[in-house]
């Protein structure tokens, strides 16, 4: 069975609250999320004039994710939050005066939901996805601070094994900034499996101003990792439940280790990036 799925059209009276919610124990030492979860698009705003084909897309959603997430917070007995809207609708793991915040043109296609928004209405949107999303996370690491266990913040993407016509030879990517404490011992641990091709810090960069990792971890000096998996390796359940497997194994030593989760701030690389740019 996919683990994908086809654009959901929420009945108004049945509309989700935009954040899904799995309970774990703080003691577990981590914090799990999923930015681009769901490929949802609320009733009112209807299918943001596109056809369902793109909803299948990466554009839409990060496919595999979701399964990768739940599987993995099961595993580990760790809470993890996940968004229940598209990132057609907003993208949750951008900064608030990202201009991708709201994508209008996504990989080719023009988004004509989105091509009029004002000001006005992206705040809306703001208050009505990023906002509950945004509080969710806050709350998950505040109330595993006052109970004395710092979360390691891992944060579960997948990408497209093709980009712009140029193969991915990656099966998976830790995205990083500056903070290596989880980031370094999970691409070892990677390196040494058979067959793995690994990438640091690809196929993206993980500093990122404004980021889910960078407003909630980086921040704070909480230990963290973005973890990308290429599509079609977690597109099935199975795959899903292979990758959640793996990442179980290498991650529970690092949440049992106190002192890798003590706060600790560390200089953050995206004002540099931001230069270079």
């Amino acid at each position: 069975m996919s683990s994908s799925a086809a654009i959901k059209l929420a009945e108004p009276a049945l509309e989700p609250w935009p954040v899904e919610h799995i309970d774990g124990a703080v003691e577990s030492g981590l914090l799990i999320l999923c930015d681009h979860a769901s490929n949802t698009v609320p009733p009112d705003l209807g299918d943001l004039g596109l056809p369902p084909s793109e909803f299948e897309r990466h554009i839409a959603y990060d496919t595999g994710a979701a399964a990768v997430t739940r599987s993995l917070a099961r595993r580990l007995g760790a809470p993890a939050i996940l968004t229940q809207f598209s990132r057609l609708v907003i993208d949750p793991n951008r900064g608030r005066d990202d201009p991708t915040l709201v994508m209008r043109l996504s990989d080719g296609a023009v988004v004509p939901g989105n091509a009029t928004l004002d000001e006005a209405d992206i705040q809306a949107r703001i208050a009505r996805f990023y906002d509950p999303f945004d509080a969710a996370i806050t709350a998950g690491i505040e109330r595993g601070l006052a109970a004395g266990h710092p979360p390691i913040v891992v944060t579960v993407h997948s990408f497209t094994p093709v980009w712009r016509g140029w193969p991915r030879p990656w099966h998976v990517g830790i995205l990083w900034d500056a903070d290596q404490r989880c980031a370094v011992p999970l691409l070892k641990g990677l390196r040494a499996e058979t067959g793995l091709v690994v990438g640091d810090n690809e196929p993206y960069d993980g500093a990122l101003a404004g980021d889910t990792v960078h407003r909630h971890a980086t921040v704070r000096g909480l230990a963290n990792a973005l973890i990308e998996i290429r599509q079609d390796l977690i597109a099935a359940d199975e795959g899903a439940e292979e990758w959640a497997e793996r990442f179980a194994r290498l991650l529970s030593p690092l949440a049992a280790s106190t002192d890798l989760r003590a706060p600790k701030i560390h200089r953050s690389r995206t004002q540099e990036r931001l230069r270079r740019h």
